[in-house]
């Protein structure tokens, strides 16, 4: 009986140093930022044909320009769902991003209008709130009708129905902030370096970006459809171009974010050096709540752990003490780094609209078109 005790301790003893070795290898550090890049359409589904160019390969060749550039800066693995003309279904794009456990999804494409509309966007997941966003995400969902059994893949979602987005505002909520502020960088360098007409961040139900556990967008770099707009995306220059502005929004996401394993990633114009970089929010307020509690304390360095600045507010029965204030999110975020540092690892960022406390999400989706 002692032996068979002896026995089962020892195994239950070696199990438990297994599972611990299980825990260290999860948890063990990243080294490399994982960008999945995403070029839409390919094979049978050449995308919009505008102007009789083929989303598909314009998509292709932006996306590789982009992760040639990705790579050459070290520190991050990119992974491509496609990286010739070959057909992928929507949700195996994801699968791949989820499986790579990607940091991560990048999306890309080429827009197209019935008019000679023009202008880049980028997109977040959730419910389109105009008739145009949603007619975006029909042609861009669309692409499931050539996929078999895809009643079966997608749950009966039909691309042309309302009601099928609805309840998809929800998937991708806990990383909608930190796609949002991607979706922000890429319109902006858009917009100030190359000058394209700007279209916003905006929200729509797309299905490539709907199962991907991680911060996700999709771009819409301009009209096929459009006389000049469409030759533009065709030349190699306005390739290279577009492509060299999301490499530098990826670069000052992944910076903003403070990811340790980034910190060598510049952005691709070394004279900015991301010295006088800014996000500000129009009318938001950023703080840093550092602590709460009953007891009333003066405002004084001393008692914040050598932080100046800090200011008290009562709320309810809480005495609520807060470090910084402003509305450029950037900057709230490398406060938000010196708190943790200085020795609050548990506080975290609040926002204020108005002089009453929103939600960060809410605050970043201000934004949002």
């Amino acid at each position: 009986m002692r032996t068979n005790l002896l026995k089962l301790f020892v195994f239950f003893f070696i199990f438990l140093v297994s599972l611990q070795g299980i825990f260290a290898l999860n948890d063990k550090p990243r080294d490399r930022f994982v960008v999945v890049l995403d070029a839409g359409h390919g094979g049978k589904d050449p995308g919009n044909m505008g102007n009789g160019f083929k989303e598909k390969e314009i998509a292709l060749s932006i996306i590789l320009k982009i992760g040639e550039a990705l790579e050459k800066k070290g520190g991050i693995e990119v992974i491509y769902t496609r990286d010739s003309d070959v057909f992928i279904p929507l949700d195996k794009r994801a699968q791949i991003a989820n499986e790579a456990n990607a940091d991560l999804f990048v999306s890309v494409h080429c827009n197209s209008h019935n008019s000679q509309a023009y202008g880049t966007e980028t997109f977040v997941l959730g419910l389109h709130k105009t008739e145009e966003n949603f007619e975006v995400a029909k042609k861009e969902n669309s692409v499931i009708f050539l996929e078999e059994d895809y009643e079966v893949t997608y749950g009966g979602f039909n691309p042309n129905s309302p009601e099928s987005y609805i309840g998809m505002a929800l998937m991708q909520e806990e990383y909608l902030n930190q796609s949002i502020l991607l979706a922000d960088f890429v319109q902006k360098n858009f917009t100030n370096e190359l000058k394209r007409k700007n279209r916003g961040v905006k929200q729509a139900g797309f299905l490539v970006l709907k199962n991907a556990v991680m911060p996700s967008v999709l771009i819409e770099t301009g009209f096929l459809t459009n006389n000049h707009e469409g030759p533009y995306l065709n030349s190699t220059g306005g390739q290279n171009k577009m492509a060299a502005a999301i490499v530098e929004a990826i670069g000052k996401y992944a910076n903003t974010i403070n990811l340790s394993n980034l910190e060598s990633i510049e952005t691709t114009s070394s004279s900015n050096n991301n010295v006088n970089q800014s996000e500000i929010y129009e009318g938001i307020t950023f703080k840093i709540q550092l602590a709460a509690g009953s007891k009333r304390l003066e405002t004084k360095a001393y008692n914040f752990k050598g932080l100046e600045d800090v200011e008290r507010a009562r709320e309810d029965e809480l005495y609520k003490y807060y470090y910084g204030a402003t509305s450029d999110y950037i900057k709230i975020n490398k406060l938000h780094n010196k708190a943790k540092q200085n020795g609050y690892p548990s506080s975290y960022i609040v926002a204020f609209k108005d002089g009453s406390k929103i939600t960060v999400n809410d605050a970043l989706k201000s934004k949002v078109n």
